[in-house]
C-alpha cells in the first residue's frame, strides 16, 4: 500500500507540472512563442505592430486600422458635402442670372479694340481650362459615378468608361500642372493685390453700388480666383501625383490624407470653376471675346476695367 501511495504521489506532482508548464506556454514571450488566441486577434485588429521577416514600414500590421475612419470620412462627409456645394453653386448662379441678368455695355460698341490677351495667354488658359474640364468630368466620374451611371450607361459600358477615365485622369494630372504652373509665374506679377483691388471687393464689384468700380488690368474678382486656382490646383496636383506614385509617399496614412486633400481641394475649385465660367460667358457681355480674339472694344475696356483703358490710350497717344 505504501507503494501504491508514493506512486500516486509521483503521478500527481507529474500532473500539476505538466498543466503549470502548458499554461505558462500559452501567455506571450517576448519573441512572440504562444502569442495567440484571445489577446493576439485583440491586438491585431486595433492595429499593434508586431514582427514580419518583410521589409516594409508597414509589414507588421495586418490590420491597418485608419483605413476605416478614411472610408467612413470620404463616404459620410466629403462626397455628400460635395455634392451639396455643387448644387448649391449652381443654384446660386442661376439665381444671380434670373434676378440681375446680364451685364451690357453701358456705351454703343466703338468698333476700336485694344489687345488684351497675347497668343500665349490665350494657349496657357484654355489649355488649363480644357484639362480641367477632363480631370473634372472623370474626377467626379471616380468619386459619384458608381451611384447613377451604370443605370444610365450599364455595366458594361460603365466599366469601360471608369477604366478609360481613370488612366486620362492619372496621365493627364502631371501636364495639367505643368501649364497651370507656367500660367502662374506668367500672370502672377499682375495678379497682385493694391488697394483699388479692396476697394473693387468691397463694392462686390458694382453689384452693390450703382456706378461700376475702377479696375486695373485684372479686377479684384478675377485675382481672387487666380490665386484660389493657383494654390488650391497646387495642392490638387500635389495630392495627384502621391496617389499617381503611392510607393514614394511612404505610409497609407499619408495616401489616405493625399485622397482627402485631393478631393475636397478639387470639389473646391470646380464650384469656383462654375463662378468663372459664368462670369466669363453669360454673365458679362463681351468678356469671352477677349479670351477668344484677344481684343476687347474700347467701349468694354472702360467700363470694366477703366485704369488699364487709360494707361492703354497714354501710351498710344505718347507713341504718337
Amino acid at each position: 500500500m505504501a507503494a501504491v501511495g508514493q506512486a500516486l504521489a509521483v503521478l500527481l506532482v507529474g500532473l500539476m507540472l505538466m498543466v503549470s508548464g502548458a499554461q505558462a506556454g500559452n501567455e506571450p514571450s517576448a519573441d512572440g512563442n504562444g502569442y495567440q488566441g484571445a489577446d493576439y486577434w485583440r491586438d491585431v485588429t486595433q492595429g499593434v505592430s508586431g514582427y514580419s521577416t518583410v521589409k516594409d514600414l508597414e509589414a507588421g500590421v495586418l490590420i491597418n486600422r485608419s483605413g476605416e475612419g478614411w472610408r467612413q470620412v470620404r463616404n459620410d462627409k466629403v462626397k455628400p458635402s460635395g455634392a451639396w456645394a455643387l448644387s448649391l453653386t449652381l443654384l446660386v448662379l442661376a439665381s444671380a442670372f434670373l434676378l440681375l441678368g446680364r451685364s451690357r455695355l453701358r456705351e454703343p460698341r466703338t468698333g476700336r479694340t485694344l489687345e488684351r490677351w497675347k497668343r500665349l495667354d490665350r494657349w496657357l488658359h484654355w489649355s488649363v481650362a480644357g484639362m480641367f474640364i477632363v480631370l473634372a468630368v472623370t474626377g467626379l466620374s471616380i468619386l459619384y459615378g458608381r451611384h447613377f451611371l451604370p443605370d444610365v450607361m450599364g455595366e458594361t459600358v460603365f466599366a469601360t468608361w471608369m477604366q478609360g477615365g481613370k488612366l486620362v485622369h492619372n496621365y493627364l494630372g502631371p501636364l495639367f500642372l505643368v501649364c497651370l504652373l507656367l500660367m502662374v509665374l506668367k500672370w502672377a506679377l499682375r495678379n497682385r493685390f493694391t488697394l483699388v483691388d479692396l476697394k473693387w471687393l468691397v463694392s462686390g464689384g458694382g453689384l452693390f453700388t450703382r456706378e461700376h468700380p475702377k479696375a486695373g488690368y485684372s479686377n479684384g474678382g478675377e485675382k481672387l480666383w487666380f490665386w484660389f486656382l493657383a494654390l488650391g490646383g497646387l495642392a490638387v496636383s500635389a495630392s495627384g501625383l502621391a496617389l499617381d506614385f503611392p510607393a514614394y509617399l511612404g505610409l497609407r496614412e499619408d495616401l489616405q490624407l493625399a485622397n482627402l486633400v485631393h478631393a475636397i481641394g478639387s470639389l473646391a475649385l470646380i464650384c469656383g470653376a462654375f463662378g468663372h465660367a459664368y462670369m466669363g460667358t453669360v454673365a458679362v457681355e463681351g468678356a469671352l471675346e477677349g479670351m477668344v480674339t484677344g481684343q476687347v472694344d474700347e467701349s468694354w475696356a472702360k467700363q470694366h476695367h477703366e485704369l488699364w483703358y487709360e494707361e492703354v490710350k497714354a501710351k498710344q497717344a505718347g507713341q504718337k
